[in-house]
């Protein structure tokens, strides 16, 4: 049985009933070794059915009603039409070929194959997490920024906020990425020199305003991040990290584990940037009227990696309005205190 576990990625809802005079409860159900896997909508396994002792008890009929044997009251009430088809598909192989185990490996091979061609559309992992990602409004969006926030800070630290700094970075952020509602917050220490996360949060390191000259430089690092968001949703990066089950949870409670909470946070603090193409770059740039050179030697000081952003500055033999004044410049450098 254990080409049963490339059937892991099967999932569907159910309706459980433990037994007679029982209350039918909600339950996700995964494919285990030879089993059913019966969970709870907080991911807790309430249960494991054998599927080789499966028992359809209304045969044709919709939603499909299974026991977990022939002397069981507990039951199981599917409605899933690919969920019902591999199972009736893993019970027939089951039964037909329990006394030759060489060919019951070849029948789940194959019906593994036929579901695997036949989850074209919703169960697959990418198509539920596009789903959510589509459907998932602002304010929640916003709440689990704001849960990634604290958790990054636990290890970056609490976000810097000395008073004239801080409206000097609000200032910029507007400038830069005007009525995009988006937040840019410095931290002190802990994490790479820029990210972002769900909801418009902007994250950059306190060395990026305090080692630069120009902020130019900074402005490419915002500019940049903003840029990997709109090609990548955060969000829908957090989900296919999270996995289907946490995915799930989401769409119907408007929550994700805190293990999966965890995890991204980590990830966030740790995962090198996604690379951007130089004409995605330059665009932000020559929207946002900023010079793409002092961001590009932030990257690389000698200017051999980031050739194609100095070259194709476009801001060259352009005089660049400015980005904030002189005045808040030094206010959004102190920042942090320094």
């Amino acid at each position: 049985m254990t080409a049963l576990k490339r059937y892991q990625r099967l999932e569907s809802p159910g309706i459980w009933r433990e037994h007679a005079g029982a209350q039918r409860r909600n339950v996700i159900l995964s494919f285990g070794d030879a089993s059913l896997v019966v969970s709870d909508t907080a991911d807790r396994v309430l249960t494991h059915w054998s599927l080789a002792a499966l028992d359809r008890l209304n045969p044709g009929e919709t939603p499909a009603l299974y026991a977990p044997d022939t002397d069981s009251d507990e039951t199981l009430e599917v409605d899933e039409p690919l969920m019902i088809e591999a199972l009736e598909t893993v019970r027939a192989a089951v039964t037909r070929n329990r006394p030759h185990p060489g060919r019951l490996r070849l029948t789940i091979f194959a019906a593994i194959a036929a579901g695997i061609v036949g989850l074209g559309t919703f169960w697959l992992p990418g198509a539920l997490v596009r789903h959510t990602v589509s459907v998932v409004p602002p304010q929640v969006r916003a709440e689990i920024g704001r849960d990634l926030l604290d958790r990054v800070t636990r290890v970056a630290g609490q976000p810097c906020a000395r008073p004239g700094g801080a409206r000097a970075l609000d200032r910029l952020a507007e400038r830069l990425l005007p009525g995009s509602g988006a937040r840019v917050v410095v931290l002190p220490s802990g994490m790479p020199r820029a990210a972002h996360l769900p909801g418009r949060v902007i994250l950059l390191n306190r060395a990026l305003v305090e080692d630069h000259d120009d902020p130019a430089a900074v402005a490419g690092f915002i500019l940049a991040e903003s840029a990997r968001a709109a090609r990548a949703d955060p969000l829908a990066v957090l989900l296919k990290e999270a996995g289907v089950l946490a995915t799930f949870r989401l769409l119907t409670s408007g929550h994700l584990p805190e293990r999966a909470m965890e995890r991204h946070a980590r990830t966030i603090l740790t995962a090198p940037p996604l690379p951007l193409p130089d004409d995605a770059l330059i665009d932000r740039f020559a929207r946002a009227n900023v010079p793409s050179g002092p961001y590009a030697y932030a990257l690389d000081i000698s200017g051999e990696r980031v050739l194609g952003l100095i070259e194709a500055d476009p801001m060259r033999g352009k005089l660049a309005p400015p980005l904030i004044s002189d005045g808040d410049w030094v206010q959004l450098q102190a920042i942090c205190g320094g």
